[in-house]
């Protein structure tokens, strides 16, 4: 049998799995290497990394959503029973790109700018009609 690890002693001389070899005896000139590297996006140019961040967060985005004739008169009726009888509501609407949930206190509605005015936190807010899709 041929010797593997002539400077060894007798137990470990024709090993050949390091790992059951004791750290002692092992050659500690070895280098550790490039270990464990993560994967990440190449990116040369300081600009680079912002392009890439922004695709990044387009994908996420959706269109404005375009409501039915249905979905619409359903959205009225919604908000003349909040306008009137029980004011706090919680409104999802559209905000460049994405959707977003708001509690508030439905102030009045302005038919001449299509707005709606809400009060959150006792700051007033307007709000297109066009971008709310649903009240509760």
């Amino acid at each position: 049998m041929k010797i593997i690890n002539p400077g060894m002693p007798e137990p470990y001389k024709y090993e050949t799995d390091y790992r059951k070899i004791p750290k002692q005896y092992l050659n500690s000139n070895i280098p550790k290497g490039r270990t464990m590297i993560k994967w990440a996006p190449f990116a040369s140019v300081p600009q680079q990394y912002q392009i890439i961040e922004q695709y990044i967060k387009d994908q996420s985005k959706v269109n404005k959503p375009i409501l039915d004739e249905q979905a619409k008169r359903d959205l009225n009726d919604v908000l003349a029973r909040k306008l009137f009888y029980e004011p706090q509501a919680i409104l999802k609407y559209w905000e460049n790109g994405y959707y977003k949930s708001l509690e508030c206190e439905i102030n009045k509605f302005d038919s001449e700018r299509n707005k709606l005015e809400i009060l959150k936190n006792g700051e007033k807010v307007l709000l297109s009609m066009d971008c709310i899709v649903e009240i509760e």
